[in-house]
């Protein structure tokens, strides 16, 4: 086993992972400490709730881009190492250690990262994401169901080499939403341009 390419991709994928865009694009921006506002979460939805649309979108886009450019990086230097670099970039962003390992909730990074692993899976996860978000205008609700069909696509695509990663990356977003599992079953999660998300 070459376990410098083991380590190699892991560490690539957490450093690429772990750069809080939402916090740095915010701050030199002039929109202040992101995680001071809001929900505190580092990520796209509650960097809108600066009122700064632009800062919001590439939020998302770099998110989404970090989960790619490990999977592609790594895979250049050492073929078949993607997937591990992949575990690397959606660990770093949840729990970077610049930010005490408070992190995002990872939906745009695991996004990034079905793209990159295997695209039809990334356009599904999307599609799903963007239709419910138009549809419910519920943050949360759009990207629990968007993860919870990487694994599924992945399957039903035949990609089964990808499934166990996909399950425990989602399961890991699942875990990160509970406070909004709380505030779904209560009626109070928040739409899009709301308060807590």
């Amino acid at each position: 086993m070459n376990w410098i390419a083991l380590t190699g991709a892991l560490l690539i994928g957490y450093l690429l992972g772990s750069i809080p865009f939402g916090v740095l694009l915010t701050r030199m921006g002039g929109a202040g400490d992101l995680r001071a506002i809001g929900s505190g979460n580092i990520g796209a939805t509650n960097v809108l709730r600066t009122g700064r649309k632009g800062l919001a979108a590439a939020t998302l886009a770099l998110d989404m881009l970090k989960g790619a450019a490990a999977v592609w990086i790594a895979d250049a230097i050492w073929p078949g190492m993607g997937v591990l670099a992949a575990a690397g970039a959606f660990i770093g962003h949840c729990y970077p250690v610049w930010l005490r390992f408070a992190g995002g909730k990872g939906v745009a990074t695991l996004m990034g990262i079905a793209l990159a692993l295997y695209w039809p899976s990334g356009v599904v996860f999307a599609l799903l994401w963007l239709s419910l978000l138009a549809l419910v205008r519920i943050s949360s609700v759009a990207g629990i169901a968007a993860a919870v069909s990487a694994p599924v696509s992945a399957a039903a695509f035949g990609r089964f080499d990808l499934v166990i990663l996909l399950i425990a990356l989602t399961l890991i977003v699942l875990w990160k939403h509970r406070a909004n599992f709380e505030r779904l079953i209560a009626g109070t999660e928040p739409r899009i341009g709301g308060g807590n998300g």
